[in-house]
């Protein structure tokens, strides 16, 4: 499993990588299958903030990307507190495929109103048709209830995959509601 720090604005000393590091192989115990993560430490700048220091994990496994986000006021405080958040996301996540692959735990299928999804490509609209920020990656096919499920994952309003039913791209995205809504696009 390859392990990567970026740090913006602070110093991180040896010592705390390792102890974070330990942290994450035991992380990785929990998510089989965990290829890559990335860690990353920044400090806020504003004086009025109490928890200056903030850590991100972006866990990526055979199965899903995981990530979280947490400040706290060291650097251990904040790693600390979002290794707990991607530790009870994993759970969180083998309970529900659980669930769904024992027969005596199903429960009925959300469907279109399942909601989870992997925010990966980030644009942002600025003066109409400037692109600020770009991003591709691989959109594998997958019925709506998993794409909720990694949309969940990340912590996201929204997941864009491919619907394995249909073969054509879809959204799932988070309604104001609470429920789960789905867009798949029409083949031409």
């Amino acid at each position: 499993m390859e392990i990567s720090f970026r740090t913006k604005h602070v110093n991180l000393a040896e010592t705390d990588r390792e102890l974070i590091r330990h942290k994450i192989e035991h992380l990785s115990h929990l998510a089989d299958g965990a290829v890559r993560v990335e860690i990353c430490f920044t400090e806020e700048r504003n004086r009025r903030i109490a928890e200056k220091e903030v850590c991100e994990i972006t866990m990526h496994t055979r199965w899903a990307v995981v990530r979280a986000k947490a400040s706290g006021t060291t650097q251990i405080e904040a790693a600390d507190r979002v290794v707990e958040k991607i530790e009870h996301r994993i759970e969180k996540f083998k309970g529900k495929v659980i669930k769904q692959t024992h027969p005596h735990h199903r429960t009925p299928k959300v469907g279109a109103n399942s909601f989870d999804g992997d925010g990966e490509e980030e644009l942002a609209l600025l003066g109409g048709t400037n692109i600020v920020k770009e991003k591709s990656f691989a959109i594998p096919p997958m019925d709506p209830s998993e794409a909720a499920l990694q949309m969940e994952l990340l912590s996201h309003d929204f997941y864009f995959f491919t619907n394995a039913e249909t073969g054509n791209p879809a959204i799932v995205y988070m309604r104001e509601d609470g429920d789960i809504g789905l867009i798949d696009a029409k083949g031409a």
